[in-house]
């Protein structure tokens, strides 16, 4: 009997979402976290939630900077009371392993992958990773909700990733960056590298403002190469399942102990860093899971009006209701 109740233990578990929070937006300036951009003040992480929730997944953990706890409490959890089991975790500099220190004059945050480590304590269950600032749609979260809730008994090391088709992720008011993924034939991912400079544009970087124009993204080398408009990027949205975290601790130890990382204040643990680790040692598989969404958000503070007219244009479709929560 006792078996029995154990058996294919993942899919009793709802999978949870896990927000990265813990950032400021340098170019948007402010905390667009918290920035109401729906009829009745919705964050784009109300949104995000809701999708989750309709994809059925079963708790929601943030990791925020401690400073803004209070503020995030009031204006951000209390809506969700009812709807959903939520936790906080935080990031900070000093969260580091036993035997290490913040070098002085280091004020970056460690990057995306040591937010992710932050929340080890309390997730036990397969999760997804996103930030709490892009408008993913609801599409990609029943995609990566049902490969999380499928995932059998004890899986480790098959992980997975959404891929956006880069088309869909563009923004009209500057360049964008993002992780230009190549995969295998069992579509697999095999690289993701990022890619700052990202855009519809003239083989020189001209903005002509033609529709037609291909994609493009400013290599190593300062030249503008094409890419196909369904080639798949990364936007933050990884499924993951709980020894992802071992793997995370192990390395950010490595990370620590490289003298260059120390010495640079700007280094920072990213997940790709990562992820490209565990694929390229064979340590792990993450599958690219295709999606139809259209990412939208605020990158630049001019994305703003575009992004409340595109939300209240969902709403008026009745994708969503005027009132979320």
């Amino acid at each position: 009997m006792q078996a029995n109740c154990n058996k294919n233990i993942y899919s009793l578990m709802k999978p949870t979402l896990f927000l990265l929070a813990a950032g400021m937006g340098s170019r948007y300036g402010g905390l667009k976290q918290l920035d109401g951009l729906g009829p009745n003040g919705e964050t784009i992480m109300d949104y995000s939630i809701y999708d989750a929730i309709q994809a059925g997944f079963g708790k929601i953990v943030w990791v925020i900077r401690k400073d803004f706890e209070e503020q995030f409490r009031t204006q951000i959890l209390a809506k969700y009371e009812g709807h959903i089991p939520c936790e906080l975790c935080f990031q900070g500099l000093d969260a580091l392993p036993e035997g290490f220190t913040v070098p002085e004059g280091r004020q970056k945050p460690w990057g995306t992958n040591h937010a992710v480590l932050m929340g080890k304590d309390v997730i036990k269950e397969p999760f997804c990773v996103i930030n709490c600032d892009d408008f993913y749609n609801r599409d990609a979260f029943m995609v990566i909700g049902k490969y999380l809730s499928e995932l059998p008994e004890g899986a480790k090391n098959q992980y997975a990733m959404v891929g956006f088709r880069v088309g869909n992720t563009l923004s009209e008011n500057g360049t964008v960056a993002r992780g230009v993924c190549s995969t295998n034939e069992k579509n697999h991912l095999t690289t993701v590298v990022e890619r700052t400079e990202i855009v519809r544009c003239a083989a020189d970087g001209s903005n002509t403002g033609a529709a037609n124009e291909p994609i493009r993204y400013k290599d190593e080398n300062g030249q503008w190469v094409v890419v196909d408009d369904n080639t798949p990027v990364s936007m933050n949205m990884w499924g993951f399942t709980p020894d992802y975290f071992e793997y995370s601790e192990a390395y950010f130890k490595e990370f620590l102990s490289d003298p260059k990382n120390m010495e640079n204040l700007k280094a920072e643990f990213f997940i790709p860093l990562m992820v490209n680790k565990l694929i390229t040692e064979g340590t792990a598989t993450v599958e690219v899971l295709d999606t139809t969404s259209k990412w939208f958000g605020v990158t630049y503070a001019a994305d703003r009006e575009t992004t409340v007219a595109r939300i209240q244009q969902l709403v008026d479709e009745g994708v969503y209701p005027n009132k979320l929560f």
